[in-house]
């Protein structure tokens, strides 16, 4: 298949810029994968969804403020996003300046605090924390939240809290697991309170998930690189829930992901290292271990949107994305979600 094939048309007005005040105020459409039908509802209607016995998978990484803002000796502006952290005093980074600053330069930060730009490798930079600050405290005392590419204003305090869900933990994201944004301790109680089981897992967002795939060709195209952590505590839940009869519940891309990466060899295994999986149609996949989906509307020509018709198919998933456009829908990060149920022939 090619990228074109993953074009929709939003009105830039529909992007959401803001989070709603509410977490669970958002709106919900549901897509039934075996048939194409679809329904408006909320996210409130997400216990009359699942039912007693499923097992709702979430993502546990937590956002660092990885922005950064400085400048270089020579005066010139330096804007930094941390890729990946290596260790307390290390982290590989996007870089953006007039001209990129020489391995051994210095970058002062605004705040305070100094940086030592290190080998460039894969359109990254390695940078050092100078002085005696770990790169967690730096990155607390000045970061930034790092903000989606379509979300056109600078970060705000807010941010803080609310590009961040209410179970994070482990912290090395750059993004969000977006779907879990829609989620209170309520909603969470309340789902506990019907039967279904909470599980988590980490899988630490990279700044590449909003990049489009730019090969026309999808099997032209790689796949970033990000962090998994896949239990046994998990892989035991999951057993238990299929013994139940209930179903693996994804909350978001990044789960499905992890989990399917997980079960590569036909078995789902406990697995802690990096993950590639490039899911997408047109390639001989079969989900082994997702039963449902709650993710957020993507982006034209992504590797997430790709994912979602993989599972739900594409020209049903492309439908219901048209009718979200018309209904008025909010789009991306800071939007509205979608539950989707998987097409016929997807699982083994």
């Amino acid at each position: 298949m090619q990228a074109a094939d993953f074009d929709f048309q939003l009105p830039p007005e529909q992007i959401a810029q803001f989070p709603l005040p509410d977490r669970t105020a958002s709106r919900l459409l549901c897509l039934e994968g075996a048939s194409g039908h679809w329904q408006d509802r909320g996210i409130r209607d997400l216990p009359g969804l699942v039912m007693p016995g499923d097992l709702l998978v979430l993502n546990d990484t937590r956002v660092i403020p990885a922005r950064l803002f400085g400048t270089k000796p020579t005066g010139g502006a330096v804007e930094l996003l941390i890729e990946r952290v290596v260790d307390a005093r290390r982290a590989w980074a996007h870089l953006r300046a007039s001209k990129f600053p020489r391995a051994g330069s210095r970058i002062v930060l605004e705040g305070g605090g100094t940086l030592i730009v290190g080998e460039r490798d894969a359109g990254l930079v390695e940078v050092a924390v100078e002085g005696d600050e770990s790169l967690p405290a730096l990155l607390e005392r000045v970061g930034h939240m790092p903000l989606p590419p379509y979300i056109q204003r600078a970060d705000e305090p807010t941010d803080r809290e609310r590009y961040q869900t209410v179970f994070s933990a482990h912290p090395g994201a750059v993004a969000a697991p977006t779907a879990g944004l829609h989620f209170d301790q309520a909603l969470l109680e309340q789902l506990v309170a019907k039967g279904v089981t909470l599980g988590t897992l980490t899988l630490h967002v990279g700044a590449g998930t909003f990049q489009p795939v730019r090969a026309e060709q999808l099997a032209e195209h790689r796949l970033h690189a990000e962090q998994v952590e896949v239990s046994a505590t998990l892989c035991e839940q999951i057993a238990a829930t299929r013994a139940r009869g209930g179903r693996v519940v994804a909350v978001g891309t990044t789960v499905v992901r992890a989990l399917e990466t997980a079960a590569q060899d036909g078995e789902l295994r406990p697995y802690a290292g990096e993950t590639r999986l490039f899911i997408h149609p047109g390639r001989a996949f079969r989900f082994r271990v997702v039963d449902a989906l709650l993710t957020n509307f993507h982006l034209p020509r992504s590797t997430l949107l790709m994912l979602v018709c993989a599972f739900a198919g594409r020209e049903r998933v492309l439908a219901a994305y048209d009718h979200a456009v018309a209904a008025g829908y909010r789009f991306y990060s800071y939007g509205d979600a979608m539950w989707i149920t998987p097409a016929p022939g997807v699982r083994p």
